[in-house]
């Protein structure tokens, strides 16, 4: 019976030991205890979320402003990792880590706190976006997404070099270092900077912006979809996507059409020689007429209007018609320029007169022996006039 009592008395000291050490030394209860408090932190967060966050985001609906309900929308996250971070915190204290596992779990409770806060600034961007578009008198939108890539990105490099210093790596030699490469790829990259420059510069200028229909000589046009940190994309009016390089958009001369005021139409129109002087007075009455009365065309003084005779032409007397639209959109500038069309034609017919098309009159002087009835035999000479 002894036997027995000292048997079972060495196997509960065997399972005290492998309770207390049995896990890469520590107590199974600490690291029990430790998962508890860790859980009860991870099923918090969901409460909490749930509970203070969805009241925070129901009071944020009732507001006129939308900027508190992407505050909330975008810190989410990072609450949420808040509370897995003091759960990890709080498991690594009871177990009552030494040596290296107490620094490697330090060094990551501490990459984690500075991953959350990094992360909440960088969401913290979007909102700044929408208070930085307001002033639109001092910066366009395309530079407003210029200043938020930026600084997203200054964001990212703090953020890294943060952690990477948490866990002893030493971030100015990797500065020093790649300064050192950034002078060796800038000599080979100096395009990419230049096209930088010409980005900043046509940002700067307000020369054109996202959905401008621009003009450049020589390189191409279209719609402005993008411009980028290196070239901008225009959309053809084949559908076809250009990324042209900044620097041509900023060296060469660019028209851009969607910042017209009004829209011309020049036309010269040709009529018979035959028409009267009182036929052309009745088509050029008749003309000014239809532009000075219809809604579609610009009025003086805001405008100039002209509908003059300006000229005699090779084979035709021609008529000038300088005005503008108020539309300067292309399809409905089409428009306005058919209507003139069927304007001008009834115009001239009511007129009793015509439209005079490219010709030649040939004058004879004399008739050479051997004509018959007014008919020139083959190989006549014919003197013009």
């Amino acid at each position: 019976m002894q036997d027995v009592n000292t048997q079972f008395m060495s196997f509960w000291k065997i399972v005290a030991e492998v309770w207390q050490t049995g896990f890469l030394g520590y107590s199974i209860g600490d690291v029990l205890i430790s998962l508890v408090i860790f859980l009860f932190f991870y099923m918090l967060r969901g409460a909490f979320c749930k509970v203070v966050l969805g009241t925070l985001r129901r009071w944020a609906q009732k507001t006129k402003t939308t900027f508190d309900d992407q505050i909330i929308d975008l810190l989410t996250g990072p609450v949420r990792l808040t509370f897995v971070v003091v759960g990890i915190f709080f498991a690594l204290n009871t177990l009552d880590l030494k040596g290296l596992p107490n620094e490697f779990g330090d060094k990551l409770v501490k990459s984690l706190i500075a991953y959350a806060i990094f992360w909440g600034l960088y969401n913290a961007v979007a909102p700044l976006k929408q208070l930085l578009i307001r002033l639109e008198k001092v910066l366009t939108t395309e530079m407003v997404e210029w200043a938020v890539t930026g600084t997203r990105w200054a964001l990212i490099a703090l953020g890294a070099a943060t952690i990477l210093q948490v866990w002893g790596i030493q971030v100015a030699p990797i500065i020093a270092g790649l300064g050192l490469f950034g002078v060796a790829v800038a000599l080979g990259a100096q395009d990419l900077f230049k096209n930088l420059i010409g980005g900043l510069c046509i940002l700067i200028e307000k020369r054109f912006q996202n959905g401008d229909w621009i003009l450049a000589d020589g390189v191409v046009e279209g719609t402005v979809e993008h411009i980028g940190f290196r070239s901008t994309k225009v959309r053809r009016f084949d559908a076809a996507p250009v990324f042209v390089p900044n620097q041509k958009l900023s060296d060469n001369a660019v028209t851009n059409f969607s910042n017209m005021t009004y829209r011309r139409i020049s036309w010269l129109v040709n009529l018979e020689y035959r028409t009267t002087t009182e036929q052309l007075r009745q088509i050029r009455d008749g003309v000014e007429q239809y532009l000075t009365t219809s809604p579609d065309f610009v009025q003086p003084p805001n405008a100039s209007l002209f509908v003059r005779i300006d000229k005699f032409g090779p084979s035709s007397i021609d008529l000038m018609i300088y005005t503008f639209t108020y539309t300067t959109v292309w399809g409905d500038w089409l428009i306005c320029k058919e209507n003139l069309a069927y304007a001008i034609k009834k115009v001239v017919e009511n007129a009793g007169s015509g439209f005079a098309f490219p010709s030649q009159s040939v004058y004879v002087e004399t008739l050479p022996e051997g004509a018959f009835h007014g008919h020139l035999p083959i190989n006549a000479p014919v003197n013009e006039a």
